[in-house]
Formats: structure tokens, sequence, C-alpha cells
């Protein structure tokens, strides 16, 4: 049999590509008609396997949740979970900042999101923080994450020294800043997680304890 002349299609090939385009071009560089051009098909052929660019965007939103790790909240040590999936959600954000604006505003229905925000919940309530603290300290992880995948610190200084001779005295050594920008994001990034995670472990003892106290 010779080959197909139309480019067989699948769900993840489509959800692929359409990460590709958004990984170039941003958000607002992908649509439908671009994505089938990618594909080598027609628009019309993309819609028997995705009804709109929106869930389109969740399912690709649902093959990054399924990469990040939260096995470490199935055991008993909440803040190496917590360390764990911190780390990891950073990593595969990382990888894709310019999808990051759609995952700011939480899981939606999308099952793998919502699946790591059940396994987070349930780790943190089973180690002893009570649900309200248990539910800020997930959004506190996702600020953290989220900030720090979104953009680097480092690299939005310039790196001509002229631009900050005389007016900006504080900042003289800022124009090589940008040479740095991957160590200095990762240990800042690891800066905030440690302080976040010692300032949780003084929490949940005082947490705890006015639990196990309450009628």
């Amino acid at each position: 049999m010779g080959r197909p002349s139309v480019p067989i299609l699948s769900k993840q090939r489509i959800r692929d590509t359409a990460l590709e385009i958004i990984d170039r071009d941003g958000l607002s560089g992908l649509s439908m008609r671009k994505l089938a051009v990618a594909l080598g098909v027609q628009a019309a052929s993309l819609y028997s396997h995705v009804a709109t660019k929106e869930e389109l965007l969740h399912a690709v939103a649902n093959d990054l949740a399924e990469q990040v790790d939260v096995s470490g909240f199935a055991g008993d040590d909440w803040r190496a979970a917590l360390a764990t999936w911190a780390r990891s959600y950073r990593a595969v954000l990382a990888a894709h900042p310019n999808f990051v604006p759609f995952l700011a505003y939480g899981p939606s229905r999308r099952e793998a999101s919502l699946r790591m925000a059940d396994a987070v919940h349930g780790g943190l309530v089973r180690a002893g923080w009570p649900p309200r603290y248990a539910t800020m300290i997930g959004a506190s992880t996702k600020y953290l994450v989220v900030g720090a995948a979104i953009s680097s610190f480092s690299r939005g200084f310039e790196d001509d020294v002229r631009v900050y001779w005389d007016r900006y005295p504080n900042l003289s050594q800022a124009h090589k800043l940008r040479q740095y920008a991957d160590e200095i994001d990762r240990d800042s990034f690891e800066l905030a997680l440690s302080t976040f995670l010692d300032g949780l472990v003084e929490l949940h003892a005082a947490v705890a304890v006015s639990a196990a106290g309450a009628p």
C-alpha cells in the first residue's frame, strides 16, 4: 500500500504540535489554522479530534500536569513531598514559559490537574494540616512556582554597564547578571523554597498542637 496523501492525525500529535507553536510564538500565536498548516492538514480535519482551541489548551495543560511529580504525598514526609512537587512543577513550567499564563488560574476541570491538586491536599491533610491550611499551602507553593517559571529576574537587566553608571551606583555589577541568569534563577528559587518550607515546619508544630487541644 502507498503512503497516505494526508498525514495521519492523533490527539497526541495535535497537542504536541500545539505546544511547539506556543513555545515558539506564545499563546496568542496559536490558531487552529496555523496548527493545521504545521500538521500538513486542513483546519477542518482537526475538529474531529478537538472541538475548540480552548479544549485543546486544556488538553495540553493536562499533558504538562501529568509530568509533575506528586508521588511524595503518598508517604509520611510532607516537607520532602512539597519540595519534590515544587521543583518538579517549576521544571515543567520553566520548559514552557509561554504556556504558564494559561495555567495560572487554577485546575478548572482538567483531570490531571485535579488529580495533582487532590494528591497535594490529601497528603497535607494526612500529615496533620487542617484543610484550610492545606489549601493555602498548595496555593502558596503554586504562587512561588509560577512566579519562578514565568520570568527571569536576572535576564531583565541590560548587559551594558553604561546603563547603571552614575544614577544607579548600587547596581554597578548588574550588567553581569544575565550571564549567570540560570544559576541565579535556580538558587533564588531554592532560597525562597527552603525558607518557605522551614517556616511551614514551625507553623505545622503550632497548628498541630492547637488542633490537638481543640474540642
